[in-house]
């Protein structure tokens, strides 16, 4: 039995797949279809202090073949207060109360978080309400003339700094997990200036959650020759299967700096069964899953899960700690065993073709059959023959 359940910064989630906090999740009733899918937790809406209209319309873009998708909404939310209601949570979660319910937050200003953690410390210690975990987005590109706080590393040691001194995280533990969402890297330095500084407050971060969309991409409308996107001039984050080769160098890079008591949550480009195992394989505890629930909706998790589970049984993996953080080394013998897996899959590809083939030169012999007998007709209306 293929058992993808796994625990996340101490929380057990009822499968490795779950939705990424943006993408169908601003109010209770798009979270409830996440709740009752093969998700193994629900993550909320990224959420500031009041509710938000976001930027304006067109913020998003999907490329007509299904690679790449652009947004630049701008945190459109609720506000905080809604997302830690316990209406809000009751009707969300329903019938699924074995699973998660986490909550995101993104606020304008290091002032904005602060205030968002202690409204929620305060809810959960009232104790009406069961929040597993929280997750600070500090990877948001698409605030109009707000810097992402991932990249500015003085920032981000500032904003780390004042969230530890809180109460909720004063004490020998912290009153819930909390995860960090990143933007991606691309330099090896910066890698490891992020990971110096989640390090250096590991007693508080849970996990760190690696990619965010990759910000500053631009899409041209060709036919009006303008931005696809109306906020920022027309840029915006990218994500979908295009992200997916940079999200999983990001992933394994942070599994790599990180303490081992960090999780690492891989997200970007995640669409099939395939994608989640390769984001594990680089070091992932957990995969997030935002673009391809956008397109698809919530049965993407179900889909998702089954493709994993087929794979690691065709594998022989029975549970996700068998291959986690187990990428090989490149080696001759595994360009051979790749080579061979392909020939197979291609042979069992076309095996089927065999019939189709037949039927073909079937109609190919009918065709020439009708030919010769057009042709005898015409040399007997032209009285070149006789019949």
């Amino acid at each position: 039995m293929v058992d993808i359940s796994v625990t996340l910064a101490g929380v057990p989630l009822t499968s490795c797949v779950y939705n990424a906090s943006g993408p169908r999740t601003g109010s209770s009733a798009a979270m409830s279809k996440i709740a009752k899918s093969a998700s193994g937790g629900v993550l909320a809406k990224s959420a500031t202090i009041a509710s938000q209209k976001g930027n304006d319309l067109p913020r998003t873009w999907h490329e007509d073949n299904g690679k790449a998708s652009l947004n630049s909404e701008g945190l459109p939310n609720s506000g905080i207060d809604y997302y830690i209601d316990p209406k809000t949570i009751s009707e969300t979660m329903g019938e699924s109360p074995a699973k998660p319910y986490m909550v995101s937050i993104s606020g304008k200003n290091i002032a904005d978080n602060l205030q968002m953690l202690q409204k929620i410390s305060s809810t959960i210690e009232s104790g009406s309400v069961n929040i597993a975990a929280v997750e600070l987005n500090l990877a948001c590109p698409n605030i109009v003339g707000k810097p992402t706080i991932g990249y500015d590393f003085e920032q981000m040691e500032d904003v780390m700094k004042q969230v530890a001194s809180l109460p909720c995280f004063s004490g020998s533990k912290p009153l819930f997990p909390l995860g960090v969402k990143m933007p991606p890297y691309f330099d090896r330095p910066h890698f490891e200036m992020a990971a110096a500084i989640l390090n250096k407050y590991k007693h508080i971060v849970s996990y760190a959650a690696s990619i965010n969309t990759i910000g500053n991409a631009l899409a041209i409308d060709y036919h009006a020759e303008m931005p696809v996107i109306r906020a920022k001039g027309g840029f915006a984050g990218l994500s979908g299967p295009a992200v997916k080769y940079t999200a999983l160098a990001n992933v394994k890079q942070m599994r790599e700096l990180l303490d081992n008591s960090i999780d690492v949550v891989g997200a970007g480009g995640v669409q099939t069964g395939r994608d989640a195992f390769e984001m594990i394989l680089c070091g992932a505890t957990a995969v997030q899953v935002g673009t391809c629930h956008w397109t698809e909706g919530p049965g993407c998790f179900d889909r998702i899960c089954d493709e994993l589970k087929a794979i690691m049984k065709d594998k022989g993996y029975n549970n996700v700690k068998d291959f986690k953080g187990k990428l090989k080394d490149w080696s001759k013998e595994g360009v051979a065993l790749s080579r061979q897996m392909k020939m197979k899959s291609k042979k069992s590809d076309t095996s089927g073709d065999v019939q189709p083939k037949a039927t073909n030169n079937n109609s190919t012999l009918i065709i020439a059959i009708l030919f010769a007998i057009i042709a005898v007709l015409l040399a007997d209306k032209l009285n070149i023959v006789s019949l």
